[in-house]
């Protein structure tokens, strides 16, 4: 099943009583494996989880921690981004030349890479003593 058909399913289970804006997300490991997540609101708004952070939380329970892939679908005019902390999430599991697939569900897409995505990105190289 590729990417946009388990990020398109997924985004169907999301729970977003609240806003009603629908996210799914789909993350490719390393093995080729596909691992999916959504959205899951919470009526203390802080305390919900984006779609990316639940595919990846998925995807390191299975015992993987490289993805090299992702795609990220809502019902939004434009192509749906990651928010900050999840292209932080994603910077943390993928290279800088992973491939971001951001859609709409009418079928609007951008790629972009995430270093394009999060320039400057945090690293381990930011922890190194000196």
């Amino acid at each position: 099943m590729k990417l946009l058909d388990i990020a398109k399913a997924v985004r169907e289970k999301a729970y977003a009583p609240y806003s009603n804006f629908k996210v799914g997300a789909a993350v490719k490991g390393a093995s080729g494996t596909v691992y999916a997540g959504c959205n899951v609101e919470n009526v203390a708004y802080p305390e919900g989880t984006c779609a990316e952070a639940g595919a990846i939380a998925t995807m390191v329970a299975a015992g993987e921690t490289k993805l090299t892939e992702a795609l990220i679908i809502a019902d939004s005019p434009l192509p749906i981004s990651p928010c900050g902390g999840c292209r932080q999430k994603l910077a943390e599991f993928g290279a800088p030349d992973t491939q971001i697939t951001m859609m709409t569900i009418a079928g609007k897409s951008q790629i972009m890479t995430l270093a394009e995505l999060l320039p400057g990105a945090f690293s381990t190289d930011h922890m190194e003593s000196r």
